[in-house]
């Protein structure tokens, strides 16, 4: 019952810390009370991107002739789409158990709470309660979708986004509220599969945190695709007295607008997982409705530490994971430098996908840089031209007097797969030039990379 380290939650912060925890000679137990692995593996990340492989194969399909392939009679098979994707998340999850016994992992079933005296009470699905001890112990508890009065979701029509992966049949229509990376990637799956999609976003623009020429140009795809985009809008009620949901919409004119649609999935953020874990018996502090942390991811309380959605900082699962090494390796002894967060990638998985790092060209003007900035737009891409997959472009700002890199803004095929060369130089403090003379492979997306450097300091040879 006592341990070097206890993590409670499993996700990608909690069995990160907990495998390089034991790694580093500590032993280690894990609360979990779900499945291992937590939201990303099983309700997130993971199943989302099986969802959007299945429905970019079938958008291929639909255009083999465009390759030069005949193809008839192509139909999503939801069921068996759905299924698939809950067997990579399965799959994965036994991965994580495998390496829980790889790395002698002792695994506690049950939810997990903070004690007033420090330790670590784990009730079990039956009502069972334990008490362990253990030199520190890592809240990694994560979060779940965020509730809007005005949406108040019934798990099945008015739903979340885990509901959104196991649907039991293809709704016809659907509404999408919120266009963050959530929203986005689900409404264009189902658009995908067939189903009539709205799509509203309270902001300017879809995706609205990412550079203004990127979330332009995912609209215009979007739109393109056949979703419904509506900007500057918000939902202000649901009526679900009726065989459809009838929607009231407030659009950017200020009008009321009524849309109909079988489910409304609601993706609007999410709520970080504080409740009953013990905060307040122990006296942690928390900040604006998450938990209060230094550098390293210590709380007030020695030997009580936080990481992931639960703490500041971007919700993303490679950040969690990222936290959670940092976070051990300190508590080790080690020298582990902390995370700069000005320089987290984010994805978005839709097609075409989106990828960025740093400063969106309005933020690096308000912080009073003067920049060059060039782009490198696919339809100039052989690769791209290729793949039939010209929607997109390569946009890179950098400081004009240093000619470091301040941000790389991606929209076409793969730019996900892109997008660590331009952390690490933004993280090495690459130079335009050294981006420039770095001999990329042809023809591939990546040489737009090469381009869009180029092409802000006039160089550029393809355009």
């Amino acid at each position: 019952m006592n341990y070097d380290l206890i993590v409670i939650g499993s996700g990608p912060g909690g069995y990160v810390a907990a495998i390089r925890g034991a790694q580093l000679g500590m032993n280690v137990a894990v609360i979990e009370k779900a499945e291992i692995g937590g939201i990303c593996l099983n309700w997130g990340c993971i199943p989302t991107k099986s969802l959007l492989k299945s429905a970019q194969v079938l958008d291929y399909a639909r255009h083999a002739e465009d390759y030069g392939v005949k193809i008839e009679n192509t139909q999503p098979d939801f069921g068996a789409i759905i299924a698939r994707s809950r067997g990579v998340a399965e799959k994965m999850s036994k991965g994580i158990q495998y390496l829980f016994k790889k790395n002698n992992i002792t695994v506690i079933e049950g939810q997990g709470k903070l004690t007033a005296d420090k330790k670590v009470e784990v009730t079990a699905n039956d009502g069972a309660k334990q008490i362990y001890e253990a030199k520190h112990i890592i809240l990694a508890t994560g979060a779940r979708s965020r509730q809007l009065p005005a949406i108040p979701q019934d798990g099945k029509r008015i739903i979340g986004y885990r509901q959104a992966l196991t649907l039991d049949h293809l709704p016809a229509s659907m509404l999408v509220v919120g266009s963050g990376a959530i929203g986005s990637e689900l409404a264009w799956f189902y658009n995908a599969m067939g189903t009539k999609v709205t799509l509203v976003e309270f902001m300017p623009n879809v995706l609205p945190i990412e550079d203004e020429e990127v979330s332009k140009q995912i609209g215009r795809s979007f739109k393109k695709a056949g979703i419904e985009v509506m900007v500057k809008s918000s939902v202000e009620s649901v009526d679900n007295s009726g065989e459809l949901l009838k929607v009231n919409i407030r659009n950017k004119k200020g009008d009321i607008e009524v849309r109909e649609a079988e489910i409304v999935l609601s993706a609007v953020g999410i709520a970080p997982n504080i409740e009953n874990i013990g905060l307040e018996e122990l006296g942690v502090e928390t900040e604006k409705g998450k938990i209060k942390i230094d550098d390293y991811y210590r709380t007030n309380i020695a030997g009580v530490y936080a990481i992931g959605d639960i703490v500041h900082g971007p919700a993303l699962a490679h950040v969690a994971s990222a936290e959670a090494i940092c976070c051990v390796e300190k508590i080790a002894g080690l020298e582990t430098e902390s995370i700069d967060y000005g320089n987290i990638p984010g994805c978005t998985y839709t097609t075409p996908e989106v990828a960025s790092v740093g400063l969106t060209e309005a933020k690096a003007l308000e912080a009073g840089y003067e920049l060059r900035i060039g782009k490198f737009p696919f339809t100039a891409s052989g690769k791209a031209s290729s793949a039939g997959a010209n929607d997109g472009f390569v946009k890179l700002i950098f400081n004009a007097k240093d000619n470091t890199l301040l941000g790389a803004h991606m929209v076409g095929a793969n730019v996900t797969e892109m997008i660590a060369e331009l952390v690490l130089a933004r993280k090495a403090k690459v130079s335009a030039h050294q981006l420039i003379k770095t001999v990329h492979p042809h023809p591939t997306m990546s040489e737009a990379v090469m381009e869009a450097a180029a092409a802000a300091y006039d160089e550029v040879i393809h355009l």
